[in-house]
């Protein structure tokens, strides 16, 4: 008798078929079974996809599903660049931006703290005559207000312009923030690391060769870092697909990603949709798109990186719903203080409570566990238990500020000389 998965391969398509087959067998996708997966527009197909993708998962990671208390520290939104995708950046001439003085991030950092974080997310704009030493001032700062803290901090673009300012290599400059205490680097930047569509919507930002270079560099040093890509803007199904296969050679070789976060397009505020300035541009990832893309990264990345992570920043809780039971196995954090995607058009909020984490997780059969920047589990709530963390007992969470606040408050405005 053909259990549920057999069944769903028998109806459909015999390339997809035999595409999940393999998949289901341990083998590598190659980029373009790939591309057939993301282009399937079929609904019996995108079932069987969603099964598949969701067969492995239980078989990789299990039942449990994880998040991490953190917060999220935008300490500017003045910005050097002008990416089409972005509508967090200001120019430093302008009225709404921002610099929170250190003793501000590192105040943040310690009510964090307070509050159960184990991780802070440092990123932010690249502030023009920027002194190079200051993210590694950073890290040190914190690190001696709050050791045990975990920093997640400094994209490949931002340690490309911050090694520049500093007139030190990469590698000299990643050493450097390593020893301040920098614990992880997000994998951000990365869009699509197809520089034809990079040279579209983000002229000026990092090379693709760059990115890469960056990554396996902090990953050679010892410094773990998390992969993402945006997408639903003017990439196709090819682009996803060659972007899902770098993101694996590279683990291939150093084995340094911890999850991978497929990250949506928001595009209600972002300035190459709001003033037509990119032709073709999609408004986002449709419904299927979204399924599809967390299904499709599972499958291709199975074999090498066991996390996925939903953004529910971009998705919204509901969609999270359909995307655990459709390859990902991670909410990822609390984030406390969300600005980029907020400043995009983001209605999903800035902080997500971890009761309301659990409540998700149990709420689709699963078992919620938190977790630290670098997946040790630290606590699994079986079925029944739950101890309220410090964070669930915070009433009014407007204490922690919020992204429309701070660019109007005159304490923290951005003087430029």
């Amino acid at each position: 008798m053909m259990n549920a998965v057999e069944r769903a391969l028998h109806n459909i398509d015999p390339v997809i078929a035999g595409i999940l087959s393999n998949a289901i067998d341990g083998k590598d996708v190659s980029v373009d079974e790939a591309y057939e997966l993301l282009e399937c527009s079929r609904e019996e197909e995108l079932k069987a996809i969603i099964m598949v993708a969701d067969m492995l998962r239980k078989k990789k990671v299990g039942d449990h599903v994880s998040y991490v208390v953190n917060r999220n520290i935008n300490f500017t939104n003045v910005c050097i660049k002008r990416c089409g995708f972005c509508a967090f950046s200001r120019d430093f001439r302008e009225e709404e931006g921002y610099l929170l003085p250190m003793e501000e991030i590192v105040r943040r950092v310690e009510e964090a703290y307070r509050f159960g974080a184990t991780e802070v997310c440092i990123q932010a704009g690249l502030m023009p005559r920027m002194d190079g030493m200051l993210y590694i001032d950073i890290c040190r700062a914190i690190k001696r207000a709050v050791p045990d803290i975990h920093i997640h901090a400094f994209s490949p673009e931002e340690v490309m312009y911050g090694a520049l300012r500093a007139g030190m290599s990469i590698e000299e400059y990643l050493k450097a923030l390593k020893d301040a205490g920098l614990g992880s680097i997000p994998g951000t930047a990365a869009e699509i690391l197809v520089q034809e569509v990079r040279d579209i919507i983000s002229p000026g930002r990092i090379k693709v060769r760059d990115w890469i270079s960056i990554i396996k560099t902090a990953h050679r040093l010892g410094i773990p870092s998390t992969s993402t890509i945006m997408y639903g803007h003017l990439e196709s199904s090819i682009h996803k697909a060659l972007h899902l296969s770098i993101i694996r050679e590279i683990q291939r070789e150093t084995g340094g990603f911890t999850e991978f976060v497929p990250l949506s397009f928001v595009y209600r505020e972002a300035p190459m949709y709001k003033h037509g300035v990119v032709k073709g541009l999609r408004p986002g990832p449709s419904r299927d798109e979204v399924i599809k893309m967390h299904a499709v990264s599972r499958i291709m990345l199975n074999n090498y990186i066991p996390n996925i992570q939903v953004s529910w920043v971009k998705e919204g809780l509901e969609m999270c719903r359909m995307l655990l039971n459709a390859g990902a196995n991670d909410m990822g954090g609390t984030l406390m203080n969300e600005s980029i995607s907020t400043a995009a058009g983001s209605m999903n909020g800035q902080m997500l409570k971890p009761r309301e984490m659990r409540a998700l997780i149990r709420s689709i059969g699963r078992i919620p566990v938190q977790r630290d920047t670098l997946y040790n589990r630290l606590r699994i709530f079986h079925e029944g238990e739950d101890h309220p963390d410090p964070l669930d007992m915070v009433e009014d969470t407007s204490i922690f500020g919020s992204y429309h606040e701070l660019i109007r408050l005159d304490r923290f405005r951005y003087k430029h000389h």
